[in-house]
């Protein structure tokens, strides 16, 4: 069968709100995206898996300074929280400094964090942390230093734009826009080129989609691109790295 493969390349100017809708209690659905925002099995081990493995975190922090995250779709924020609450619990230097920075387009309310980020008592002191420092609104760069080793940045608007005028790269990604079916400008070529070139070498990403076109796109950009087991029964997922200094890039 051949793959259809998306022509959406930019973010649909017309879109300038999202509405959210509850299924089962407190899962949060995207009507206008037609999505969940989250692994309806198990939210928090679906980032473990892909996000967190899929980018050799935690080890990799074990002789690390300083580490800087980026994320494309904070939602509700269930990765950040449990990328910091592995982060708390890691072997690391002293001092070491965790810089989380995600790109969102329509950040949720602090009450619709809470609601949704109820489901897991395992994040509960992080998702606590997070709602208490959570603007009533936000635009711009926000930027929130929620304790003395870990800041969390929020740049609102569309992606595309914030990270082409980005001016730090990251040691790791996680790629978690809505799926390419219902979001394809969240994997399109110019955003995945993006995210190559605010990538340091040797940087790695993790993303639950496997769709060829995603798979495709990050190769064009320069990304050495691995197939894994995907989470929950879900076949595959992509993980791959940057070329490391002095080390040609991959061939697309």
């Amino acid at each position: 069968m051949t793959e259809s493969r998306p022509t959406i390349a930019v973010e649909n100017p017309s879109l300038n709100q999202q509405t959210l809708d509850w299924h089962t209690g407190d899962m949060p659905y995207s009507v206008e995206f037609d999505d969940h925002f989250y692994c309806r099995t198990d939210g928090r081990q679906e980032c473990g898996h892909v996000f967190l493995n899929g980018n050799g975190l935690p080890e990799r922090w074990r002789h690390a300074q300083a580490v800087a995250i980026g994320e494309l779709g904070f939602g509700t924020g269930l990765n950040f929280c449990e990328t910091w609450r592995q982060w708390a619990g890691a072997e690391k230097p002293p001092g070491a400094r965790l810089a989380f920075t995600s790109f969102e387009r329509f950040p949720m309310q602090a009450a619709d964090i809470g609601r949704a980020l109820s489901a897991w008592p395992e994040i509960a002191r992080e998702r606590d942390a997070l709602v208490a420092a959570w603007p009533q609104a936000l635009s711009g760069h926000v930027r929130l230093d929620l304790t003395g080793d870990v800041t969390l940045t929020i740049v609102c608007g569309p992606a595309i734009d914030g990270v082409t005028s980005h001016t730090g790269h990251f040691d790791a990604w996680y790629l978690d826009g809505f799926a390419p079916s219902r979001n394809p400008a969240m994997w399109s070529p110019e955003l995945m080129a993006a995210v190559h070139d605010h990538t340091r070498p040797g940087g790695t990403f993790a993303t639950y989609a496997a769709a060829g076109f995603v798979r495709r796109n990050l190769q064009a950009a320069g990304f050495a691109v691995e197939r894994r087991k995907g989470f929950a029964g879900k076949r595959e997922m992509l993980c791959g790295a940057r070329a490391a200094a002095g080390q040609p890039e991959p061939q697309s």
